[in-house]
């Protein structure tokens, strides 16, 4: 990733940096100081890849989908991030930061979530090391994510409603900061996704790398090559894109396509398209691309499914929008449903609403029948169950 890494003030381009209140810069100078030098040692990794591997069920398939291929007319793999432990990526990440946490000497983690998946790989993560976890979600995401919110009390964790603003992610994470700046020695906070201020961005794609690593070493297996023509993902904040793409940026031949929640519609006032709708700003220490007002207040974001629900992207996506490396697109509530029923129909996979999203992209442009597309399919789709249900009749026509 050398020509899009972070420079070594923590900045993507404009994008970036660490905008901390006094009681973190500790916190956030000793993470800055030794992230390096503890993920890179010899006895971290050999943890992380065994955890990964026994813990976790990496690698994860990389799975030709002989019927979405004749549909579309190219040839699509899907890389099977649902069937990690805790059905979705996020674990990829847990499993470095806690590592991280105990190395630092931290007794006490903290999160935030949306969907509940990060909150789950959290709590999972917690378990397993016999540390104190703490996860903070949105009371609305609480409602439409029972299932996740029983699987981390089930797994020990503390779930803390967020009941300002819209009760989603945005004031999860916002709840998680105040959190950490209370009690700054003992926790570690582990972010879910390519934001927070730096090192965050950064150290989460590289525990999210795991994924196009991969990727590379089944294309060059199935196919004879390691790069595919286009890879898709969705983004919210964007840890699954870029762990998706991270060991394709170099590698100028491969279009890159995050595909955000478009929501009801990018002009209907209820969408979480940040890349059309931001401009840049500060949320939760870092300078992104966010969505806001002309006074610069946040703007509500809607997104059917929980992940996508946020207001801003992690800043080294801001940063590839800028330079154009990875077009960033969008679809509706309605498109994304309709690509969760269809793959379900077609492949006999289930997958989470924000892995929909990037599905429902293949309906937006057509490939060539010789390209090799790779869509990330980031999390399974047990949690949204009831969202699916709700709307089968009007997606699919049936009673």
């Amino acid at each position: 990733m050398s020509k899009y890494a972070v420079n070594e003030k923590g900045f993507y381009g404009e994008f970036g940096g660490a905008y901390i209140p006094e009681m973190l810069v500790p916190n956030v100078e000793e993470l800055r100081e030794r992230y390096l030098d503890i993920i890179h040692g010899e006895e971290f990794q050999a943890e992380f890849l065994q955890l990964l591997r026994d813990y976790c069920g990496r690698p994860t398939p990389f799975f030709f989908a002989k019927r979405l291929s004749e549909k579309y007319g190219s040839r699509v793999y899907l890389k099977r991030e649902d069937l990690n432990h805790t059905g979705a990526h996020k674990v990829n990440n847990t499993i470095g930061q806690i590592l991280l946490a105990r190395r630092l000497g931290k007794q006490r983690i903290i999160a935030e979530t949306g969907a509940g998946q990060h909150g789950v790989a959290t709590a999972t993560v917690c378990a397993l090391m016999g540390m104190d976890c703490v996860v903070y979600m949105g009371e609305v995401d609480m409602a439409r994510q029972k299932p996740n919110v029983e699987r981390m009390k089930m797994l020990g964790a503390t779930v803390v409603p967020a009941t300002s603003g819209s009760k989603t992610l945005k004031d999860a994470t916002n709840e998680a900061i105040r959190d950490w700046i209370n009690h700054p020695a003992e926790t570690h906070y582990i972010i879910g996704s390519v934001v927070g201020p730096h090192p965050y961005p950064d150290m989460v794609a590289r525990f999210q790398s795991i994924i196009s690593e991969e990727m590379r070493n089944q294309l060059l297996e199935k196919e004879g090559r390691e790069c595919p023509d286009a890879v898709i993902a969705c983004v919210g904040g964007g840890s699954n894109a870029i762990g998706a793409f991270y060991h394709f940026l170099d590698d100028e031949g491969v279009r890159l396509i995050a595909v955000e929640g478009a929501g009801e519609g990018v002009d209907s006032g209820r969408s979480a398209a940040t890349s059309v709708l931001g401009r840049p700003g500060i949320i939760h220490g870092s300078m992104t691309l966010l969505m806001q007002d002309e006074f610069g207040q946040i703007t509500e974001p809607h997104c059917i499914s929980a992940g996508l629900d946020y207001p801003g992207i992690g800043p080294v996506h801001a940063y590839l929008n800028s330079m154009g490396r990875v077009h960033y697109g969008n679809v509706t509530d309605d498109e994304a449903l309709a690509a969760g029923y269809r793959l379900a129909r077609m492949e006999g996979i289930i997958p989470a609403l924000e892995s929909a999203h990037a599905l429902a992209w293949l309906e937006k442009e057509k490939f060539a029948s010789d390209d090799i597309v790779v869509v990330n399919l980031s999390g399974r789709g047990d949690k949204d169950l009831m969202t699916y249900i709700q709307h089968r009749e009007r997606i699919t026509g049936e009673k």
